[in-house]
C-alpha cells in the first residue's frame, strides 16, 4: 500500500476541538493513517509543506459541469431569461464531445482551486461522457443526468418523455454508482419543479428510496420562479417538495432564497439539505439567502459556485469570502457569518451534504485523504506570521494560492501542475469547440 508523508505544514483538522498546530499527514492508500506534530516512516512520497497549511479538501455542493464551456456567453440576464435565451439552447446544443470537454474544465479548475468534491447536475443528454472526465481526473462527484419533461419555452432537444428521461437516469445509475473507488455516486437530478411534471417528481422520490441515493435540484431561487409554482401547483415550492414526500436527509436543494418561515422550519426539520451560491445569486438579482436564519433553526447548509455562465468561475474562495460579507452587509452585523463558521460550511458541512460526514470534510485518522495543501505567504496573505488562518483562507486567500491538491490519497496537483489532467489540451480543445456549440445554439456572441 503506498504511502504519502507530508511533512511539516500547519494543519487546518476541523475535528471536533477545531485544533491548527505544525505536524505532518501520513497517507496510506486511500485514508489518513496518521495525523502528528512528528511521524517518522519510511514513505513512497514526501511532500514538505514547510511555511504552508494544510486543508481538508474544499467540497462544493451545487456545481454544473457541463455548463463550464459555456463561461461568459448569458451574462447580464436573470434566471428565467438567462435560462430560456441562453443556457437552455447551449446546454441542448451539448454532444459528447463537448460535454466531455466542458466537464475537464470545470474539474482542472476546481483541482486547481482546492476544491476535492462535488454535487453535479448534468444536462439532460451525454451524461455519460461528462462522468467519464470525472472518473479519469481522480476528481470525486455526486453527479446525475438533468431531467426535464415539463413546463413552457423548454427547447425540443431538453424536453424529454418522462419514461426515457427515467429509464435513462437508471441506466446511468446503474453503470456509474459507486465507480472509482466510491469516487463516483449517482443522484437524481431533476432540474426543478418548473420544467417536472409531478409523475417525474414522485418517481425520483421512489426511486431514490429503492437505489439509496441523493436528489439534486434548484428550489426557490427567483421570485418569478416562485410565482409560477404556486400558480401551478396551488403552494409554494419547499411546501410542495414536501407534500410530494421528496424532502429530507437525501436531497439537496441549490439556493433556497425565497422562503418564508414554514419552508425555513420544513428544511430545518426534515434535515434537507441547502446549497447556498452566494455569486451565482449576486450575479443573476436572485437575492441574497437568509442563511444564518436557517443555521439558527440548525439547518444543514453548504457551498457552490453554482455554474461558470452564472457566476463567472468556480471558485471556492471567492465564494467563502462572499459568503461571509453578503450576510454582514444584509443584516447590518459584522459579527454574522464568522469566517469559522463559513470554513465549516465549505468542509464539513459539505461533507454532510453529500451524506459523507464520517469520510470527508476534515484531516482525521480513518477519513479518506481528500486534502489541499495553501501557499498563504503572499502579499494579499501578509503579514502571515501569527495570523488567524482561518480567516486569511476565507477573507483574503486566493485559489492561485493552492499549490497541491489530493484527492483519494493520489495527488491530482503537485506544485501547481495538474497530474491527472493535461491543461493546455483542454484550454486548446475549449477555444477550439465553444464557436461551433454556440453556433449550434443560435447563440451570437
Amino acid at each position: 500500500m503506498n504511502k504519502l508523508l507530508i511533512k511539516n505544514g500547519t494543519i487546518v483538522t476541523m475535528n471536533k476541538e477545531r485544533e491548527i498546530f505544525k505536524g505532518d499527514v501520513l497517507v496510506e492508500g486511500n485514508k489518513i493513517k496518521k495525523v502528528s506534530k512528528d511521524i517518522e516512516v519510511e514513505a513512497d512520497q514526501i511532500i514538505d509543506a514547510s511555511e504552508k497549511v494544510i486543508i481538508p479538501g474544499l467540497i462544493q455542493t451545487h456545481i454544473h459541469l457541463t455548463q463550464a464551456l459555456y463561461r461568459g456567453q448569458a451574462d447580464d440576464l436573470e434566471l428565467l431569461d438567462w435560462l430560456k435565451k441562453k443556457v437552455w439552447p447551449l446546454e441542448g446544443s451539448h454532444q459528447a464531445e463537448s460535454n466531455y470537454i466542458s466537464a475537464k474544465l470545470g474539474i482542472a479548475e476546481m483541482i486547481k482551486g482546492g476544491t476535492t468534491s462535488i454535487i453535479d447536475m448534468e444536462t439532460v443528454h451525454h451524461t455519460d461522457a461528462a462522468i467519464e472526465a470525472i472518473y479519469e481526473s481522480g476528481f470525486r462527484a455526486v453527479t446525475g443526468k438533468c431531467m426535464m419533461d415539463y413546463g413552457d419555452d423548454v427547447p425540443e432537444t431538453l424536453m424529454e418523455n418522462t419514461d426515457d428521461s427515467i429509464k435513462e437516469s437508471v441506466k446511468l445509475l446503474k453503470k456509474w454508482h459507486g465507480k472509482g473507488n466510491g469516487r463516483i455516486q449517482y443522484a437524481f437530478a431533476p432540474r426543478f419543479v418548473i420544467s417536472c411534471s409531478d409523475d417525474l417528481l414522485k418517481r425520483v422520490r421512489d426511486l431514490s428510496k429503492e437505489y439509496d441515493v441523493m436528489v439534486h435540484t434548484h428550489a426557490s431561487e427567483n421570485q418569478g420562479e416562485i410565482q409560477i409554482v404556486q400558480q401551478d401547483r396551488g403552494m409554494r415550492n419547499i411546501v410542495f417538495l414536501d407534500k410530494l414526500g421528496l424532502t429530507g436527509e437525501k436531497l439537496i436543494l441549490a439556493h433556497c432564497i425565497w422562503l418564508d418561515d414554514e419552508e425555513m422550519k420544513i428544511l430545518a426539520d426534515t434535515g434537507t439539505k441547502v446549497s447556498h451560491c452566494p455569486n451565482s445569486n449576486l450575479k443573476l438579482a436572485s437575492g441574497i439567502a437568509k442563511v444564518p436564519e436557517l443555521l439558527e433553526l440548525n439547518a444543514n447548509v453548504s457551498i457552490g459556485a453554482d455554474g461558470a455562465p452564472c457566476n463567472n468561475n468556480l471558485d471556492m474562495f471567492e465564494e467563502m469570502r462572499s459568503a461571509a460579507l453578503i450576510q454582514k452587509a444584509r443584516l447590518h452585523s459584522p459579527t454574522t457569518m464568522p469566517a469559522e463558521k463559513v470554513f465549516e460550511l465549505a468542509t464539513l458541512g459539505g461533507a454532510k451534504a453529500m451524506c459523507m460526514e464520517d469520510k470527508l470534510g476534515s484531516i482525521e485518522e480513518g477519513k479518506i485523504a481528500d486534502m489541499a495543501i495553501v501557499d498563504l505567504n503572499k502579499l494579499h496573505n501578509s503579514p502571515c506570521k501569527d495570523m488567524n488562518i482561518i480567516s486569511q483562507l476565507v477573507y483574503s486567500a486566493k485559489s492561485t494560492d493552492v499549490d497541491t491538491t489530493i484527492i483519494d490519497g493520489k495527488i491530482v496537483m503537485l506544485n501547481k501542475n495538474l497530474i491527472t489532467l493535461n491543461e493546455r489540451s483542454i484550454l486548446n480543445d475549449a477555444n477550439r469547440i465553444v464557436g461551433k456549440q454556440c453556433k449550434l445554439a443560435g447563440i451570437k456572441k
